[in-house]
């Protein structure tokens, strides 16, 4: 490989890198685990609902 190819390869690696960390996020939810749900479900069921 020579040397300008080598540069150009490593600047658009960098660049497709800085584009991705600018790049909004994805609509996917935020992982909650197992153990979170039920201390969640948990709370949920002590507190009263008031109407």
């Amino acid at each position: 490989m020579n040397r300008r190819k080598k540069i150009n390869q490593l600047l658009k690696a960098n660049a497709k890198k800085a584009s991705a960390k600018l790049a909004p996020r994805s609509s996917k939810p935020k992982y909650v685990s197992k153990a979170d749900r039920a201390r969640l479900e948990a709370e949920a069921e002590q507190e009263p609902v008031v109407d």
